[in-house]
């Protein structure tokens, strides 16, 4: 299963195209919406989000509810389109009045994507280089998730920091999955201590009367993954190189931990391997879950725990140092309406990147034809693990 977008931010719609996607998959367009709209909430979210009221439209691979088997189209229409019509119009000629964006933005994709295109306008680099992007990879993982829930399988995600204003768990990598997210979803921060989202918020509130932007950090958590999923023959089997890579695809992301991560580094060996137990009714077991789920590439069968870093967002009200690009001469940075911090929005966009990659592996796994094949496969294994561990 995979997906690729087209679109630009100010431009008339997004679009994905979802590949690979068995027969008999019930989807629902109102999930897909909630998920669109939770990527659009948060504290600290700009102006854009008070024009798009993000909705989803599939225009292909569905009937009466249910996937065909063949590919999936899905559109994001943008509702700024209508204020951007004549400076983003696919043939028209060139307006008298265009203001081009030549002024590039240190932290983004303007300066580096000029120079790679022969541009002398950003704004062909920044309208698709834009966070606004990450709408249709949500619209898209809708299809993951329902794939991925039929089977059992849930992905949520929380935010642990913002700034300095930090979420203090006790061991996260076991509580991580006991988590509500009615609980999660409820804070304005998508964090599911209070004390933390008031100092998460208040953090946002002098980043936003300074002229600043804030990053953080957050965790993308699955629960009931079967053991085995992935592989360890070559790197590109080995879901810990595939999720990481998904989630370095969003351009804020600039570090991703599994499990204890960065920390393991700092441990003896019998700190931080998880022992292996047999349960009666369970099977194979680990006694914890310092790995993340995570062993040799493959899913070990306790929840994945995923650590992502986000950046500051490049755009600041308060803009650094730039040099112009017709003048040559220093000048302040451009400004786009942006936000404050989108961390909480961002965890939403890692959860769908988790999604296709995990949805992908158990379709290699047990098929990929239809629905009903694949259960019985996944029924099957399950039968077969019980053996193994009697």
């Amino acid at each position: 299963m995979r997906y690729l977008t087209a679109g630009e931010s100010h431009g008339p719609c997004l679009t994905a195209i979802v590949e690979g996607v068995p027969a008999g998959l019930k989807i629902s367009e109102k999930q897909i919406n909630i998920d669109l709209a939770r990527r659009q909430a948060g504290y600290g979210r700009g102006g854009r989000q008070k024009i798009e009221t993000d909705t989803v439209e599939v225009t292909s691979g569905v009937r009466f509810g249910r996937t065909l088997g063949t590919p999936i189209a899905l559109v994001v229409r943008n509702r700024d389109w209508q204020n951007w019509t004549d400076r983003m119009a696919a043939f028209d000629d060139t307006p008298s009045d265009l203001v081009r964006e030549v002024c590039p933005r240190p932290g983004h994709a303007d300066l580096v994507g000029a120079l790679k295109t022969n541009t002398d306008d950003c704004r062909n680099i920044l309208e698709r280089a834009s966070a606004r992007e990450t709408a249709a990879r949500v619209a898209a993982a809708g299809i993951a998730r329902e794939f991925l829930a039929d089977l059992g399988v849930e992905v949520f995600s929380y935010v642990t920091s913002i700034g300095s204003a930090v979420f203090e768990e006790p061991d996260p990598l076991m509580s991580a999955a006991d988590y509500k997210p009615l609980a999660i979803e409820t804070s304005e921060v998508r964090c599911p201590d209070e004390v933390a989202t008031q100092a998460m918020k208040a953090e946002i509130d002098r980043a936003k009367d300074a002229g600043e932007s804030l990053g953080g950090t957050f965790r993308v958590v699955v629960r009931g993954l079967l053991p085995g999923v992935g592989g360890y023959a070559t790197a590109e089997d080995r879901l810990t190189s595939r999720l990481g890579a998904s989630l370095f695809s969003i351009p804020a992301i600039k570090g991703v931990e599994f499990g204890l991560g960065f920390e393991a580094a700092r441990r003896v060996g019998s700190q931080v391997h998880d022992p292996i137990a047999l349960d009666g009714k369970a099977g194979f077991v680990r006694t914890s879950n310092n790995a993340g789920g995570l062993e040799g590439g493959m899913t070990t069968g306790m929840p994945l725990i995923v650590t992502a870093a986000m950046k500051p967002i490049p755009t600041l009200m308060t803009p650094l140092e730039t040099v112009n690009l017709d003048t040559l001469e220093v000048e302040e940075a451009s400004k786009e309406r942006s936000d404050t911090c989108a961390v909480p929005a961002c965890a939403v966009v890692a959860e769908s990147e988790v999604s296709f990659v995990l949805a992908d592996a158990y379709l290699q796994k047990f098929g990929c034809d239809n629905m009903a094949d694949i259960k019985a496969a996944v029924k099957a294994y399950r039968q077969r693990l019980r053996t193994m561990s009697r």
